[in-house]
């Protein structure tokens, strides 16, 4: 089974559960989806439908306020302005339908409305423990002349693998090619239990939000892990930085994106590997062009280098968009000869 045929089916799986799921494992999905900034279409709606055709009473409405709008995390990390606009005003439509008014739904909402919207917001994403990863990013998905300002599926479906697999960072030091906004790398450093992490990343205005993110996230005060974020350039970076930084594994997601960069990204990987010989690389895509990541594999070939698909399908962790094709792919030297 391809990998976009495994994403296909595991969310048909998902929408077949919903029916059989119990409603506190309906108000999770709602809190994750909420937190994430998910798409509105996502959401559990039909169990909502049923729970209050069925009760006729805004209890459900209530408990779902709680875990959304007026959980403590939305004080502390809100979602964006027009996002919680647009949730709540679906939920005063569903709430319209089926039961009597709710004052705490309009209270909400009246919060929100009028408010100026910024250009940044928080999503938060949870982890199987039930603590948060929250983030700051952008709203826009290109802003300062980058993507990196947002959270992007490889992203997402890479920190997925990383919790069924911490063997491969645990007592181990690790770089993040790209990092962006740090979901992965958080994960990672929130559950697998590396000895040091190294985000990395070459725009300015994402180190900013990066080195922010690892802040609110607590991963600065000096506990295991060692944590740092560096400039990294792949067309010009030194030697001497990869061997001070001597990775055990290599990491990145979705940073296959553009031609003009898989010639640099495919000669950094090389470098690294001969620096490092025995260091484990993993590359994660979202293939949104298929003439681009075939382009980003024949760089590799150029560079010496071989890859490996991983296949097999993770355990769905976070809320977001599976029908997309995803693939990860390790990295390694073709043996001469």
């Amino acid at each position: 089974m391809g990998k976009q045929e495994v994403n296909k089916h595991t969310w048909k799986m998902a929408l077949s559960e919903q029916k059989e799921r119990k409603p506190e494992d309906i108000l999770r999905d709602f809190r994750a989806s909420f937190f994430s900034m998910n798409r509105l279409a996502s959401f559990p709606w039909t169990f909502l439908d049923n729970e209050l055709q069925s009760n006729k009473s805004s209890e459900f409405i209530s408990e779902l306020l709680k875990q959304t709008c007026l959980h403590p995390l939305c004080g502390k990390f809100p979602p964006s302005v027009r996002f919680r606009r647009i949730f709540l005003s679906e939920l005063i439509k569903r709430e319209a339908a089926g039961c009597d008014p709710l004052d705490e739904l309009y209270d909400a909402l009246a919060e929100v409305v009028g408010v100026e919207e910024t250009p940044h917001c928080h999503k938060s994403y949870f982890l199987p423990s039930g603590d948060a990863i929250s983030l700051l990013e952008n709203v826009a998905v290109i802003s300062e002349g980058t993507t990196g300002l947002v959270t992007w599926e490889a992203a997402l479906y890479l920190a997925e693998w990383a919790l069924e697999n911490p063997q491969v960072f645990t007592g181990r030091s690790v770089l993040e090619l790209g990092s962006g906004v740090g979901l992965t790398g958080i994960t990672v450093c929130r559950s697998c239990s590396p000895v040091r992490f190294v985000f990395s990343d070459c725009h300015a205005a994402v180190l900013e939000k990066l080195r922010e993110n690892v802040r609110l996230n607590g991963l600065d005060c000096g506990k295991s892990p060692s944590v740092t974020v560096d400039q990294l350039d792949w067309t010009t970076a030194p030697e001497e930085q990869i061997r001070r930084i001597r990775p055990d594994t290599v990491i990145a997601a979705d940073v296959v994106y553009d031609p003009e960069v898989a010639g640099s990204l495919a000669d950094l990987l090389l470098k690294i590997l001969k620096c490092s010989a025995v260091a484990e690389i993993l590359i994660c895509s979202t293939i949104r062009n298929l003439e681009t990541y075939g382009g980003f594999k024949l760089r590799l070939e150029a560079a010496g280098l071989g890859h490996q698909v991983l296949t097999g399908p993770v355990s769905a962790v976070f809320p977001y968009d599976r029908l997309a094709p995803i693939e990860l792919i390790t990295v390694f030297r073709v043996q001469e000869g």
